[in-house]
């Protein structure tokens, strides 16, 4: 994660402080499975399953420890930005349509969270660095759109 410290909301914060619970609690469960491997008898068949056991391990201390860095980096960095969108920022949007949505700039967008879109997205991209009473363009698969930043914070923040 190169660059600057980031900051995140508490709320992504806290999705992942669970996503490293629950790979934790994982990581438990397949090393003990490889932990049980030692005691069984007879010939190796089924080696290529143990494989796969050790590479699931390696994998889960990788996502772990991405996201230790990404808390502690998070934590350097301080909390969101309040004059400007960034990422970590609850910005809600009023579209050239005249519907209004809040959103969270993030890193990483998670399939479940539909108001969580990524910094180098289109509309994202387009945020960054804008204040309340901007207006920005950004693309879309259907053409040009646009949409003026209302506020920062969540609805009733301040």
């Amino acid at each position: 994660m190169p660059g600057e410290p980031e900051p995140i909301s508490d709320d992504a914060r806290q999705a992942l402080e669970r996503e490293r619970a629950d790979l934790q609690a994982e990581r438990g469960r397949v090393a003990a499975t490889l932990q049980d491997s030692d005691d069984e008898v007879g010939d190796r068949a089924d080696a290529a399953d143990e494989l796969q056991r050790a590479d699931a391990l390696r994998k889960l201390d990788s996502r772990i420890a991405d996201i230790t860095t990404r808390l502690t980096r998070a934590a350097d960095a301080g909390p969101p930005r309040t004059d400007a969108v960034g990422v970590g920022s609850t910005v809600t949007v009023r579209y050239g349509d005249g519907t209004e949505e809040t959103l969270e700039i993030g890193e990483r967008a998670e399939a479940s969270d539909q108001a969580l879109i990524t910094a180098d997205s289109p509309l994202g991209h387009a945020l960054l660095g804008r204040r309340p009473g901007d207006t920005v363009t950004y693309d879309t698969p259907a053409g040009r759109a646009t949409a003026a930043v209302v506020s920062l914070g969540r609805p009733g923040e301040r």
